[in-house]
């Protein structure tokens, strides 16, 4: 079973293959800002759960992490599509392409 952070591109690679280096820097501090966040989020699940929260409580908070999280992975493919497959499109390649679609095939099922 494949996990999502080993299907969309690493930091580093989007450092190396992607971004102007000036780009790559804002987006990695956006992400990991948004990354940090859901970090507290996170947090705060654990200690509800060690406190005996109420349920009800508890899911609406895992639902908030949740959603960030998407919105991380939102924030990413957009960060990638923008630079790495835009890039290789205006230099006549396909690769970044079929690679997305692979991976857009995989986070789909």
């Amino acid at each position: 079973q494949t996990s999502q952070s080993n299907i969309l591109p690493t930091l580093a690679e989007m450092a190396s293959l992607c971004f102007s280096f000036s780009k790559f820097i804002e987006e990695k501090k956006k992400l990991l800002s948004r990354l940090r966040r859901i970090e507290g989020q996170i947090r705060g699940l654990e200690k509800m759960v060690e406190n005996d929260a109420y349920c009800p409580d508890i899911l609406m908070q895992s639902s908030a992490a949740a959603c960030a999280i998407h919105s991380f992975n939102r924030q990413l493919l957009e960060a990638h599509i923008r630079g790495c497959v835009t890039e290789e499109i205006r230099e006549g390649g396909e690769g970044k392409v079929d690679e997305l679609c692979n991976m857009l095939q995989k986070l789909m099922k």
